[in-house]
């Protein structure tokens, strides 16, 4: 069998290839077997090293089998059938997996995808201090040992862990006694949904909200209910009807510039909800998704500084104010919850990126976090303005709209007066990005006349340009 090997390839694999040919097509036979490696390896010209690369490669695909002291034989079981034409791969059918959940196909967009983006919780990414943080990041690099970058501590690094607390003290006025680093707020969404959902258990959430949060409740087995809103955010009466009637394990809410809606819950509405659900033993989920950008006063605390019933499960994100890719959330929640959210994190993943958050850590240490912030801030303020600006131009040029002038957040809550899914469609036809009322219901009604503009992502000059083609001026 006088064979060169083929040079454009590695050698071992040109051979492999030739063997496993021949059994194919039936020059050796099953059971049959092959001659020396040192006989093998002078007919295809190569070292016998070489040689035996390429019989152990066969033996492990199943092509062939060694036995000690004799030699290499062609397996008599096959990974192809025989035919009646020889030897054919064997054909299998698709096996239809029986699933625990039927989910959709995510459908995900680029940034790139769209010359003018509007989404409604997007920083802008190119006023992030990139330098900042690469120095924060190569001085992790350089001090990091193995013990750090280990399995480690599950709730998170301690530089990163203290910082959070330390922040969230001095920012918020919130006192925790710890505090557990996810990968987003989403995870920590769905820890919270896989520890307290058992199938046919109620979620109350806000009927117009956040879809990523529903999914979770709902991907647990929960029987999800929408409490009303009104200007003033969820309607109290309609949270107690549900309360009464059984089974709700959760309330989630965005009580601070709500989600679609911007709407703030005043701190009498607050405290009416937090005895509501103290008094039919509910916990609240408390999402504090961009604390940082308000711009009128100072925001409200957040419910969980105030929790004598220890009923509030805490969560925020570096995502609005960093980059989503950070994926670093967190939460926190009283101790007899904390410890099982704990277990359930170590099943999932044990803990994130460990150089992720030292270096996050060391930023914040640094004074670079809430130097960003401070700048973030103003920025947005203006963008805020500059939309609303563009805004009342739109409707002095003849547009039908409404809008509140939110006192924070990153986004606006805009009325156009007719179905906003068709505007949302022609829009993204021309690479416009924005949000219509629709996907945020949990039950959509017939008429969806908002949309969500968001206006922290770009510069006040494109986000005009954008406003103007997405209105046809």
């Amino acid at each position: 069998m006088g064979t060169t090997v083929t040079e454009s390839i590695p050698k071992y694999q040109s051979v492999q290839d030739a063997l496993r040919e021949a059994i194919r097509t039936g020059q050796f036979k099953p059971k049959e077997k092959l001659a020396s490696a040192r006989i093998l390896a002078e007919s295809f010209q190569v070292n016998r090293h070489t040689m035996m690369h390429a019989l152990q490669q066969l033996v492990a695909e199943g092509w062939l089998v060694s036995k000690e002291r004799s030699g290499y034989y062609v397996e008599d079981n096959l990974p192809i059938e025989h035919s009646s034409g020889g030897q054919t791969l064997r054909a299998f059918r698709t096996v239809s997996p029986s699933l625990a959940l039927e989910l959709e196909k995510p459908i995900t967009s680029e940034i790139v995808d769209f010359d003018y983006h509007f989404g409604g919780g997007l920083p802008d990414f190119d006023l992030f201090p990139f330098d900042s943080f690469r120095r924060s990041l190569s001085v992790m690099c350089r001090k990091a040992n193995a013990h750090a970058l280990h399995y480690g501590e599950i709730t998170g690094v301690p530089l990163l862990k203290a910082q959070i607390l330390q922040y969230l003290r001095r920012a918020r006025g919130a006192t925790f006694d710890d505090v557990l680093v996810c990968n987003g707020s989403q995870e920590a969404l769905f820890l919270i949904a896989k520890l307290f959902i058992t199938p046919g258990d109620k979620v109350a959430i806000e009927a117009l909200g956040y879809p990523p949060a529903r999914k979770a409740f709902d991907s647990c087995g929960a029987q999800v209910v929408g409490i009303r809103q009104d200007k003033t955010g969820i309607c109290t009466e309609h949270l107690k009807s549900v309360l009464s009637a059984g089974r709700v394990k959760l309330l989630y809410l965005t009580p601070l510039h709500q989600y679609p809606t911007t709407v703030t819950l005043s701190a009498s509405k607050r405290l009416e909800i937090y005895q509501l659900c103290y008094e039919y033993g509910v916990f609240i989920v408390e999402d504090d998704y961009d604390h940082e950008f308000h711009y009128a006063c100072q925001p409200l605390k957040p419910m969980a500084t105030d929790d004598p019933a220890q009923i509030v499960i805490y969560l925020s994100t570096f995502s609005k104010v960093m980059f989503a890719g950070t994926r670093t959330g967190y939460l926190c929640a009283p101790q007899h919850l904390l410890h099982p959210l704990i277990a359930l994190k170590q099943l999932m993943n044990h803990r994130n990126d460990a150089l992720t958050q030292l270096s996050i850590g060391h930023w914040m240490a640094e004074g670079h976090f809430e130097r960003h912030l401070r700048k973030m801030t103003k920025a947005y303020r203006l963008r805020r303005d500059a939309m609303i600006n563009v805004l009342n131009e739109i409707k002095h040029s003849g547009h039908v709209m409404n809008f509140e002038v939110p006192d924070g957040g990153m986004a606006l809550w805009v009325d156009i007066m007719r179905e906003s899914s068709e505007l949302k469609e022609r829009a993204w036809q021309s690479k416009i990005y924005i949000q219509s009322e629709r996907e945020f219901h949990l039950t959509p009604p017939n008429v969806a006349t908002h949309i969500r503009l968001g206006f922290a992502a770009q510069p006040q000059e494109k986000a005009r340009a954008g406003l103007l083609k997405l209105f046809d001026l």
